[in-house]
């Protein structure tokens, strides 16, 4: 039935290097730009995490590949196309800079559509640190799309695809199926629609488990000079990744905020209550996990405004996972910085030196307390919220910036 709408079910990264195309893409399956910030118009790159809901559809009428669309009506046939799934994507910045934003958004994603310039060399820096990532988080479901392929000749194209054959060997991506497509002339998109459709499944969920949320976003919704009667809550963005959510829920977040007391300071939980919740859109009374959603809370809208949550995990009070200000965890470093000259290898981490470490959607920089040959203990700027076994991604400064050396596990 055309018009048809249900919770997106799966989340789907769109990585690679900037300028590639990955918002060109959401654009074209989902009419929407993910870049909503007014910062990243004017830089025209993605900052924060952008997202954005596709409605997949078929027409009855025709075979696959060219039955999917993303239109409610198929005008060659003149009949309303059927729903087949709606998914979120999460568009994660190529901004070398913004490589831990990428990697809190990896814990969002399901699968990945990995977007790849026809127009430029395999690899660029930021593709293969996103390929890096997508492994080590352990994201096997991965569609590649050849993007561009409109800027260059039928010669140029099939150098670039046997380079990117050759650039994802020996990783998550190896059997990965390569799509050539134009986002800006939607060139293919019915062919990349079905292999995402075929490749990246709606996993398995249990509705009977706590519920979970990871937070990436928060934002105040009212407009300057809203009077107090007329304010609304503060907004939660994220995705559910256990049980169902409810209107009128009470909510936890931990590891919530800073508080200071008799010259202490402590970290202390956030109680709240759901007020309304936003999936693909809609309102809706119930949300069970994929897709990314808004939560309608009772907080402070200044608690929540610019994104001063992302990080949080949310769920039902007394059933999150520990908030942890120190952890040991065992630690597996990478063979060389990515697009690192041959023959620099990573040295060992060392007691005393800071670590950048993402965990879920939560970034936090750790000190090195103590450090042995293959695990070390690090004592947290910022708490965080996480169960034993979650895996870390460990990114040590380099010259100016933030780099990936590696992944650790929570040990406790």
């Amino acid at each position: 039935m055309a018009g048809t709408h249900r919770q997106p079910e799966v989340n789907i990264g769109l990585v690679g290097h900037v300028d590639h195309g990955k918002t060109t893409l959401v654009r074209a399956l989902s009419g929407e730009w993910t870049d909503q910030h007014s910062e990243e118009m004017k830089r025209g790159i993605s900052i924060r995490l952008g997202y954005a809901d596709a409605t997949f559809r078929r027409c009855p009428e025709e075979e696959a590949p060219e039955c999917y669309t993303v239109e409610d009506h198929c005008d060659e046939h003149d009949v309303d196309t059927e729903v087949a799934r709606t998914v979120s994507f999460v568009d994660a910045p190529g901004h070398e800079t913004l490589m831990a934003t990428m990697l809190s958004g990896a814990s969002l994603m399901d699968g990945a559509v990995l977007v790849v310039g026809a127009n430029e060399e395999v690899p660029q820096p930021q593709t293969e640190e996103h390929l890096m990532a997508l492994d080590i988080i352990g994201i096997e479901n991965v569609v590649i799309a050849q993007n561009k392929i409109d800027l260059v000749d039928g010669e140029g194209a099939r150098e670039n695809y046997e380079q990117i054959q050759e650039f994802v060997e020996g990783t998550v991506a190896e059997d990965a199926p390569i799509v050539p497509v134009s986002a800006e002339q939607e060139i293919n998109l019915d062919v990349l629609i079905e292999t995402i459709e075929e490749e990246i499944p709606t996993p398995e969920r249990d509705p009977d488990a706590d519920p979970r949320m990871y937070v990436a976003r928060s934002f105040d919704i009212n407009r300057p000079g809203t009077t107090w009667e007329g304010l609304t809550g503060g907004v939660l963005g994220g995705s559910l990744v256990a049980g169902e959510l409810d209107v009128d829920d009470d909510l936890e977040l931990r590891p919530g905020r800073e508080v200071e007391e008799g010259g202490q300071s402590e970290w202390q939980s956030i109680s709240t209550t759901v007020r309304s919740l936003q999936a693909g859109g809609e309102d809706v009374d119930t949300v069970t996990p994929g897709g990314l959603l808004g939560v309608g809370t009772g907080l402070d809208p200044s608690m929540t405004k610019g994104d001063a949550l992302a990080g949080q995990v949310a769920g039902h009070p007394e059933a999150l996972p520990p908030t942890w200000e120190s952890f040991e965890m065992e630690v597996d470093l990478l063979e060389r910085l990515v697009g690192a000259e041959e023959g620099e290898t990573i040295d060992e981490i060392n007691t005393g030196e800071p670590l950048m470490l993402t965990v879920g959607t939560a970034t936090t920089v750790g000190a090195v307390t103590s450090a042995r040959e293959g695990e070390c203990e690090v004592n947290l700027k910022r708490p965080v919220c996480a169960e034993t076994g979650d895996v870390i991604a460990i990114n040590r400064r380099v010259g100016a910036r933030w780099r990936l050396i590696g992944i650790g596990r929570l040990q406790g």
